[in-house]
């Protein structure tokens, strides 16, 4: 499905209901899996997270996880420890490009039971759950936290624990920080000292307990960028978020002030996000090794405001859906921005050229194409297989015209 996103404005004010973290969602409901006395609210519907709960609930040999990055980390480690289940665990042409190794590597230092189906270090694996008595195992510290906190997640069950030593810089430390909160919240004992993370068994049965999710900042990132490219005096207010959030995509209320966005809290648990004022800033700079997800966003409302920005600690993003800073590279020049980038970092150049129409490739990947969207706000825009916003945000489009955006099928 392509869509075309004709040149819209945004209404004054504006309400949306964005859908539970992916990133929370997907986190609880493994650990949901080894505990069912916990029970569950505001789960993310996202493809996701749709994967990962028909992955537990399966009682298939060969289990596919389609496009779910996320899943096929946590569910690695997750079946490494059910006894006497073995599976296959697949997913799309894609998932099969995307590396895996240096979570098996970890998984097998604890004494888990993995191979390759085809190519080493690769999906599609099968894994033989057994008993996982070992408890010691080292990681390079700038891997996808997505592999340490899948590691982190089965620790509780694990017969002594887990002790896991980080080799260097750490990478993506509040996504760490999230896996821990929620272990926390669980009844589960952790510390998180230097660079070695010790988490203790639960030996007894929990109790019954209600979490309640936090909507995804990942997915308000795309309302921060229409804000930051709408007249001042736009407001959207969104649901459900925290002041004290587990995500470290909440910082998007800090980055967003270089736009003239402004964030309030509300007592209703919802955020209001307002222009108050135009950019003054000609160059924005910021390292988001921690919140590498919404660099995306921030580049494309950076070139829509004509604003030029230099963003790193960006190398996890060349293994994502797609390589996305090739992808950024390749979308942006076609609508005339001055971009380069590394294996870690994007440069955009102050340019006083007009925004070409043209036509955005999503290569299989949500974040293209809910990224590129707010561009509509300046020219009209095509976004081809809109429907990739599944992944993570089902409802995207149908919010986007709620608040005033023209959107049209292209027959």
């Amino acid at each position: 499905m392509n869509l075309l996103l004709n040149k819209s404005t945004v209404n004054k004010q504006s309400l949306v209901n964005v859908t539970g973290s992916k990133s929370e969602t997907n986190r609880l409901l493994l650990l949901q899996a080894l505990y069912p006395n916990i029970q569950l609210e505001n789960i993310s519907k996202s493809d996701d997270s749709d994967a990962m709960q028909m992955a537990l609930l399966s009682k298939e040999n060969t289990i596919d996880i389609h496009h779910a990055g996320t899943a096929m980390r946590f569910l690695t480690a997750y079946f490494s420890t059910q006894e006497g289940r073995e599976v296959i665990l697949t997913g799309s042409s894609r998932m099969q490009e995307r590396p895996i190794k240096i979570l098996v590597e970890a998984l097998q230092q604890l004494g888990a039971e993995i191979l390759y189906e085809k190519e080493e270090g690769f999906p599609p694996i099968r894994i033989k759950g057994k008993k996982i008595t070992a408890n010691k195992v080292t990681l390079k510290a700038d891997v996808s936290s997505q592999y340490i906190s899948a590691l982190l997640l089965i620790a509780p069950k694990l017969e002594n624990g887990l002790e896991l030593t980080l080799e260097g810089e750490i990478t993506s430390i509040p996504y760490i920080e999230m896996t821990l909160a929620l272990l926390n919240e669980i009844g589960a004992e952790t510390t998180f000292e230097n660079n070695k993370i010790l988490v203790k068994p639960i030996k007894e049965s929990l109790p019954a307990k209600r979490i309640t999710i936090e909507s995804d900042w990942s997915s308000v990132s795309y309302f921060y960028s229409i804000v930051a490219l709408s007249s001042v005096g736009t407001q959207i207010t969104v649901s459900s978020y925290k002041q004290n959030s587990l995500q470290g995509d909440s910082v998007l209320q800090n980055i967003y002030k270089d736009f003239g966005v402004k964030t309030e809290f509300n007592s209703d648990n919802s955020i209001t996000i307002s222009k108050i004022t135009m950019p003054t800033l000609q160059t924005v700079t910021h390292n988001l090794k921690n919140c590498p997800d919404i660099a995306q966003t921030i580049a494309v409302t950076c070139f829509g405001l004509g604003m030029s920005c230099n963003l790193t600690g960006l190398h996890t993003l060349k293994i994502k859906e797609t390589d996305r800073l090739e992808a950024l590279k390749t979308e942006l020049s076609k609508l005339s921005a001055i971009i380069s980038v590394t294996n870690d970092s994007l440069t955009i150049e102050q340019s006083n050229n007009p925004i070409i129409k043209s036509s955005i490739v999503t290569y299989q990947d949500h974040r293209m194409a809910m990224a590129f969207a707010p561009l509509a706000l300046r020219i009209p825009i095509i976004i081809n297989e809109a429907e990739v916003v599944s992944k993570s945000f089902p409802t995207f489009w149908k919010d986007l015209q709620t608040i005033g955006f023209q959107v049209e099928e292209m027959k």
